[in-house]
């Protein structure tokens, strides 16, 4: 075992604020944490783990394997854990991973990946002794943070010698947040071994927050190096909207990642578009699945038939004739962008910060967002300066925005386009990330 290292001063000093204000900001927020478990269910399983508690065989796979940590917190930050897990093996064949989430949603996305190389588990509490229960019986020889990192984990970790690499995303906001609270955050990311940003122009912001220029890397953005839709999950899809009564030419609306106010946005727009265009389908992706009721008490006064997609499966054979489908599932939604005509991004609208809109570029489909899309500026902008991408003030000039595409297929094709080869400079960020954050160190 490497000898212990001694934290520099502000280090220990932002540890120490950490954790006299960690316990207090825990229980502000725990109230909302347990009320999210109930409602997406499934807290039960494996909850010990949140405590740094595991079973004996838990304990037993991991004393056999070595072992790479990879800590993410929900579901677009565990689908991106995944991706970058798949490319660690490829790299380091020998090597198991533990792949730790926050979410029980999460939880769902990655567990059926679970394999004799990779185990899902839930994040320990970032509270200094259950970390260190929890690095007892992981004994991973790297941690690597996936967007977020948790100081206490961190520090328990450089404190044994093991390498610590980042993987984050920096949204104007956070970097804005990050700028107030420098003091407290620079010592915390001078303690990184690496950091694999994903753009040039995070780089001066990333040195300005503490960062070491020699441990920062320009990568590219994973989350735009996406994979293709899977071909059969498609075709399974289709077989649904076929189910549900939607012919293979009709033109198809999908709404994705939706955040509360834009799913009714959608559907009254919807139902002004279908006047033009009648056999014109709508599909909502909700951001937070567990919203599916709500969701429909919302609509019910809209007089749309919604069917829902946990409803519907290989053995229902219904043919019930319906307007729209909630996915009220995880983990599908790059496979449902390969049957849209157009794509609307959701926390665009009704919320701030906007979601990933390049995996429905990369599937070829034209996109459509509101003014809130700080979490993906510099991508944004350029496809808007060129004029691949089609950004709305507000829910009249979505809809009217929407009619213009639907009705222009030429130029649904070559918004696509242009969006998809600006992206295209994305392409094997992920392997370039986890070259960087395997190798620091």
């Amino acid at each position: 075992m490497p000898a212990t290292p001694t934290f520099p001063a502000d280090a220990r000093r932002s540890l120490f604020i950490y954790n006299l204000f960690f316990p207090l900001v825990f229980l502000a927020l725990l109230p909302g944490f347990v009320l999210r478990m109930l409602r997406r269910g499934g807290y039960r399983e494996k909850f010990r783990q949140r405590l740094g508690r595991y079973t004996a065989g838990e304990r037993e796979r991991f004393a056999r394997g070595e072992w790479i940590w990879l800590h993410s917190i929900s579901v677009g930050e565990t689908l991106l854990a995944l991706k970058l897990a798949r490319k660690i093996r490829e790299l380091e064949p020998g090597k198991s991973i533990a792949l730790s989430v926050t979410t029980s949603t999460g939880f769902g996305v990655a567990q059926p990946h679970a394999n004799d190389w990779l185990e899902v588990i839930y994040n320990p509490l970032d509270a200094p002794w259950i970390v260190r229960r929890a690095l007892d019986a992981v004994q991973p020889a790297r941690l690597i943070f996936i967007e977020a990192i948790w100081p206490n984990l961190l520090a328990a970790a450089k404190r044994r010698g093991l390498p610590v690499t980042f993987l984050p995303r920096l949204s104007p906001r956070s970097a804005a947040r990050f700028r107030r609270a420098r003091f407290f955050t620079g010592p915390i990311f001078r303690l990184l071994d690496a950091l694999a940003a994903a753009a040039p122009e995070d780089r001066e912001a990333w040195q300005a927050l503490g960062v070491d220029p020699a441990r920062l890397h320009i990568t590219g953005n994973a989350k735009f190096d996406a994979a293709a839709p899977t071909a059969g999950r498609t075709d399974e899809f289709r077989d649904l909207l076929r189910r549900l009564g939607v012919p293979d030419d009709a033109p198809v609306l999908l709404a994705g990642s939706t955040f509360p106010g834009e799913e009714l946005i959608l559907a009254n727009a919807f139902g002004e578009l279908r006047a033009q265009f009648p056999a014109l389908f709508l599909i909502l992706v909700p951001r937070h699945v567990e919203r599916a009721a709500d969701i429909l008490a919302e609509l019910r006064p809209t007089g749309l038939r919604v069917a829902l997609r946990s409803r519907l499966s290989s053995e229902n054979q219904s043919g019930e004739t319906c307007d729209a489908l909630l996915v009220d599932t995880t983990g599908e939604l790059r496979d449902w962008y390969a049957l849209a005509t157009v794509v609307f991004i959701g926390k665009s609208l009704a919320a701030a910060g906007g979601q990933n809109p390049v995996e429905p570029v990369l599937a070829g489909k034209p996109v459509v967002f509101g003014p809130h899309m700080e979490n993906f500026a510099p991508i944004v902008a350029r496809w808007l300066a060129a004029d691949a991408a089609v950004q709305v003030p507000d829910a009249a000039e979505l809809r009217a925005q929407l009619a213009a595409l639907l009705g222009d297929a030429p130029r649904r094709t070559a918004l696509a386009e242009r969006a998809r080869a600006i992206a295209a400079v994305h392409a094997g960020a992920t392997a370039r990330a986890a070259e960087v954050l395997l190798r620091a160190g």
